[in-house]
């Protein structure tokens, strides 16, 4: 029991510490839009000749969050541990059965005599 309760408390934690790094990212992700926005509209910093260039950035950040927020609780969420070892369970059951029907079939063959 003892067992279950210590990879319950680690499953916790490592959720915990994703989702610490998912508030930190968001929390970088609207001050550097910030800072972005502000260097490109009031203090008019360009890159060559783009206008707006911040809005490229900035939507490129926000799609690489999105896909951040989606593993952490989408994908995250419903591959844990638990979904790891019922996978691995099914997969040597089957590979089980498929040696059980291999020594069967090899069992019930006759013999080729030499």
């Amino acid at each position: 029991m003892e067992k279950e309760v210590h990879e319950q408390y680690e499953y916790a934690r490592k959720r915990i510490r994703q989702k610490k790094a998912l508030y930190f990212h968001f929390v970088l992700f609207l001050l550097g839009s910030l800072f972005l926005f502000v260097a490109d509209i009031f203090f008019g910093l360009r890159i060559g000749e783009k206008k707006n260039w911040c809005i490229w950035i900035i939507t490129l950040w926000f799609f690489i969050f999105i896909l951040h927020f989606i593993k952490i609780y989408i994908t995250d969420r419903f591959m844990n541990k638990k979904w790891e070892r019922e996978q691995i369970e099914r997969l040597v059951a089957l590979q089980q059965k498929r040696i059980n029907q291999l020594e069967s079939s090899i069992s019930e063959a006759p013999e080729n005599n030499i």
